[in-house]
């Protein structure tokens, strides 16, 4: 979605997205990607997400991204962290041990402003834009990867007509044709979420998967 939306979500506290709780599918998938500790992870995208503790209590040193001033200091307000804040553009850094967030426009991100990535974490940038903003959102990310890094991407799959999304729906097929040529994909894991998913069910969704996929840099 365009910029303007999401901060707006933000603003107004319309964020019922963020999960209150680590994603099972990281615990359980993470360990798959090899990344030893030590190794410098980025997520796109992060919002205020618990996965990044998960992720730095694993050893590993984390760096976000973040377009919403309201989602990056709820993440350090909320759990008690105390972070260095540097006002500068084109982003604000907030620093904490073992622990960076950026916050500005993805687009804005550079590999010299970003500095090493070990490995990549996407559960919630790749499902938050619309079909039309994806290709630019991949084609940037993968500017920013080197050779063999790897990727733990986590999508959604349900009927699109059944929801207009965000989060939206991102068939495997799409997957293919977004990264296959400068990406291995390779599809780890399938599981049918509607179960643990009231608020969607009530929106009318009838099927509904999570999908996780290995991705490494060619």
């Amino acid at each position: 979605m365009e910029p303007q939306f999401w901060l707006e979500r933000w603003r107004t506290g319309q964020t019922a997205f963020h999960q209150s709780s680590v994603d099972q599918s990281l615990r359980r998938q993470w360990p798959t990607l090899g990344v030893s500790a030590g190794n410098r992870v980025f997520a796109p995208l992060c919002g205020k997400s618990l996965d990044l503790l998960w992720l730095r209590d694993q050893g590993l040193e984390v760096i976000g991204v973040e377009l919403a001033a309201a989602a990056v200091e709820a993440f350090f307000s909320e759990n008690g962290l105390p972070a260095r804040r540097g006002a500068g553009r084109p982003f604000d850094v907030y620093d904490a041990p073992a622990l960076r967030l950026l916050c500005g426009d993805f687009f804005a991100l550079t590999s010299a402003l970003l500095g090493r990535v070990d490995a990549v974490y996407d559960r919630a940038a790749l499902i938050s834009w619309a079909p039309a903003l994806r290709d630019a959102y991949v084609e940037h990310l993968t500017k920013l990867m080197s050779r063999g890094t790897p990727m733990l991407l986590i999508t959604l799959e349900y009927p699109q007509s059944q929801m207009a999304g965000p989060p939206f729906a991102v068939s495997g097929e799409e997957v293919a044709r977004l990264y296959a040529r400068q990406f291995d994909v390779r599809e780890i894991a399938r599981q049918d979420i509607l179960p643990h998913e009231a608020r969607l069910r009530a929106k009318g969704l009838t099927e509904l998967f999570e999908v996780c996929y290995q991705l490494v840099r060619l």
